[in-house]
């Protein structure tokens, strides 16, 4: 089943992120490579591409799992939740309609 893995960052987070980040990345990459990971990406914090310092207020994860608790295990170990990066992160099942 897919899940949807939310993110919630704390205040300036953004050099934890950048520290964090390959990590983060390779844990994703294999989720995709997998054919697990539907999509993935960050909440600018302000309406830009590339928000520079105002950095980002979380990210977006939705990914295949065999269950609630294999997600969210998974996200606990997340290295953005290492770094404190994270605050906090909310995993629930995700129902895929479109496309």
């Amino acid at each position: 089943m897919w899940y949807a893995i939310t993110g919630y960052d704390n205040a300036d987070s953004l050099a934890g992120r950048g520290t964090a980040r390959p990590a983060h990345l390779a844990r994703l990459k294999a989720l995709h490579e997998a054919g697990r990971l539907l999509l993935a990406g960050p909440f600018p914090s302000i309406d830009a591409e590339d928000p520079g310092p105002a950095g980002f207020s979380g990210s977006l994860i939705v990914a295949e799992f065999n269950d609630l608790a294999s997600a969210q295990a998974w996200a606990d170990a997340d290295p953005y939740m290492a770094a404190g990066v994270y605050r906090h992160v909310d995993v629930r099942p995700f129902r895929k309609v479109l496309p």
